[in-house]
């Protein structure tokens, strides 16, 4: 009994499923129109509406038949389909590829395309409006006036009859002077305080005889000119704190002195420099490049002089980079100084001469050379 009942509850399910199907298939086929109505239909049309669906229906076929998978229209497709379904007044029966919702959506991108190349047509001819010569001059103005603002160019060239907009001198202001950032950059402001800063450091050199030997450097951050040069065998703090004095005579002093902190530098240093009024700034463990200036100067060391002299002795040494700083101070050119000399002085004079042979004078034996007008 239950099982009979059940299977009566099974057909009836199934029975209703499939009227639910039906009628979905049937709310949902596309509405169809016989041939013969069709045709009594097309006999109320006009001969241009009969032509254009013909037309818009052709331009479907050829887009189904250049395609694969999927039909693809691309841009011609695209307006000439919306043209012609202006044309025919049934044309949502008559699209077969594409749904009414997509090609209203290419009709909208297609008014949206023509008002924007519309709209710079327009812009394009406002700017025309502006001569060549008002162009030029705007930043001519702008690059020579750093200070002065758009208002403050409008104005003057309403002085000379010249009236154009606010936004025309702003945008061709742009075009002279670059956009800066707020406040100065850290290059202005390290070349502001160079003059007050000098630094200093050690070199080790190993001799003939394989000893050690160390050579103490001072050089100013302004003009890269090596104030002091000294040469020991054992830089106790006494030593160094004498070629602090020695590199500070007559009260010719810097307001900060860069070091790192190597125990070279001990107490009375510390206090040497406190009396004479110099702020020691202490550079980090392992971080040369706060000490960029006296680094990059004992490379040069190395590279342009040590490396190619076989070190005799420590009075060997010390005559060897005294020739070298001065030739470093009145001679060498720096690319950091716009290729100048650190010792205006000894450019000077080496130009006093304009008319006169140029001879060359022998550095370190000719390792470098010297070149100048012969009296």
């Amino acid at each position: 009994m239950l099982v009979r009942l059940l299977r009566r509850v099974l057909d009836t399910g199934r029975a209703a499923l499939s009227g639910l199907r039906r009628r979905a298939l049937a709310a949902t086929k596309p509405a169809t129109i016989a041939p013969i109505a069709g045709a009594l239909a097309d006999l109320r049309r006009s001969k241009p509406e009969l032509v254009a669906e013909n037309a818009f229906l052709r331009q479907q076929l050829l887009v189904l038949r250049r395609s694969v998978k999927r039909p693809r229209c691309g841009p011609a497709d695209r307006a000439l389909l919306v043209l012609l379904a202006s044309r025919v007044r049934a044309w949502r029966q008559a699209l077969l590829l594409v749904q009414p919702d997509t090609l209203l959506r290419w009709h909208r991108q297609l008014f949206r395309g023509f008002w924007r190349r519309q709209s710079r047509a327009t812009s394009t001819a406002r700017r025309a409006k502006v001569s060549a010569e008002t162009i030029a001059l705007i930043r001519e103005m702008a690059a020579a006036n750093r200070l002065w603002g758009a208002e403050r160019i409008r104005g003057e060239l309403v002085k000379l009859d010249i009236r154009v907009a606010k936004w025309t001198v702003q945008k061709h202001m742009r075009d002279a002077r670059p956009p800066q950032r707020a406040g100065q950059t850290w290059s202005t402001f390290l070349r502001n305080h160079a003059g007050e800063i000098w630094a200093c450091d050690f070199l080790p050199v190993t001799d003939l005889l394989f000893r050690p030997l160390y050579a103490f450097f001072v050089i100013a951050h302004e003009s890269r000119h090596v104030v002091h040069v000294g040469v020991t065998r054992h830089p106790t703090d006494a030593w160094v704190t004498q070629q602090l004095r020695e590199a500070t005579p007559f009260d010719q002093r810097p307001r900060f002195l860069i070091r790192d902190r190597d125990g070279k530098y001990g107490p009375a240093f510390t206090r040497v420099a406190a009396a004479t009024g110099i702020t020691e700034r202490r550079a980090a463990y392992r971080a040369p490049k706060q000490n960029a200036t006296c680094e990059r100067f004992l490379g040069s060391v190395r590279r342009e002089c040590l490396d190619h002299v076989l070190v005799l002795g420590e009075a060997h040494l010390r005559h060897v980079l005294r020739e070298y700083v001065a030739y470093f101070n009145t001679a060498r050119p720096h690319q950091g100084l716009q290729q100048r000399v650190p010792d205006p002085a000894a450019t000077h004079a080496l130009r006093a001469e304009e008319e006169g042979r140029v001879r060359a004078v022998p550095i370190l034996g000719g390792l470098h050379h010297m070149y100048l007008r012969a009296a």
